[in-house]
């Protein structure tokens, strides 16, 4: 009986640094019905990766061993019983399971094939890879949810970082007047996506954005108050952390606002629209550095240390 094929893949037995993160001979997966088997070229790296791997357990409760990642750029090897969507030797692009664990820093994955659309035709398996997780938050958060419209005011914190500069394409995209915070030095950076005001949150004051539609915050606590001062009546506030000590639920019904947490979830939907913005010039995403799949916990130490404006991915042979 010849022996069950195996892969190698980047695999953490405890919780912790970098450090944990090693490469292993593991066994290749298999799709199930309606799943594709991806072999994958590349893979972003994202704060949810290296937060998983510190706290050892992911949001859905699995535990160490695990394989990290969720964003995967590559080529379809094998369709499981049922798939139409795609066939083998398709590039293609996603965020496959999230939040439960993908195990993308490996040479193959599974998921389902909704979980995945085709790979933007002027994108490299490297810069798609950098896509799903940050351009799939950025879209639920400010269409799905904010149904950002032309003439908006939509403020953007932490503008610079990897969902908020999607977030500033993608509102602009909208026909909306974008307002971003960030050190004075990513300005340039900023308004050559599109930004059309920006807020050095070192030396001045937020509330001075206002009046707004729509805040996107990524930083919580205080912030969140600051944020829901900005808001007109009607408008809404989307926070990407989850409700805790200072959430401001009964201050936004005062208001007459909404605020709202918004956790991002597999969307082929969201994943064409976001190709399609690609494709039209109108969205592009910063990569910063890359490493081979060896060398994750590099990556990972990177990321950590918030050296980074755009995004780290690891590459693997073709």
């Amino acid at each position: 009986m010849p022996a069950a094929p195996t892969m190698r893949a980047v695999v953490q037995d405890r919780p912790g640094g970098p450090d944990v993160l090693r490469i292993a001979d593991v066994p290749r997966p298999a799709p199930l019905p309606t799943e594709i088997l991806v072999r994958v070229h590349a893979a972003g790296v994202n704060p949810a990766d290296w937060k998983t791997r510190e706290r050892g357990v992911f949001p859905t409760g699995e535990r160490p061993p695990f394989t990290p990642g969720w964003d995967v750029s590559g080529v379809v090897e094998e369709v499981g019983a049922g798939v139409t969507l795609f066939r083998p030797g398709d590039e293609v692009f996603g965020m496959p399971r999230f939040p439960h664990p993908a195990g993308a820093y490996a040479e193959y994955v599974t998921a389902p094939a909704r979980h995945f659309a085709p790979r933007p035709a002027p994108l490299d398996h490297v810069r798609a890879a950098a896509v799903p997780l940050v351009g799939l938050t950025a879209w639920q958060a400010l269409v799905d949810t904010a149904d950002v419209r032309p003439g908006q005011r939509v403020l953007v914190h932490a503008a610079a970082g990897g969902v908020g500069h999607v977030a500033v394409q993608i509102a602009k995209a909208r026909g909306a007047h974008v307002l971003g915070t960030a050190r004075a030095a990513k300005h340039a950076y900023l308004r050559s996506l599109g930004a059309d005001e920006l807020i050095d949150y070192t030396t001045e004051d937020v509330a001075a954005a206002g009046p707004v539609d729509v805040v996107l915050d990524a930083l919580g606590g205080d912030s969140w108050t600051r944020s829901l001062a900005l808001l007109r009546p009607g408008g809404t506030l989307v926070s990407l952390l989850p409700p805790g000590p200072g959430w401001p639920a009964d201050a936004a019904r005062e208001a007459g606002v909404r605020a709202v947490f918004v956790l991002v979830e597999p969307d082929p939907i969201g994943l064409r629209e976001l190709a399609s913005l690609i494709e039209k010039g109108a969205l592009t995403v910063r990569v910063d550095a890359t490493f081979p799949l060896a060398e994750a916990a590099a990556a990972h130490a990177l990321g950590a240390a918030g050296r980074t404006t755009g995004k780290i991915v690891l590459t693997l042979p073709g």
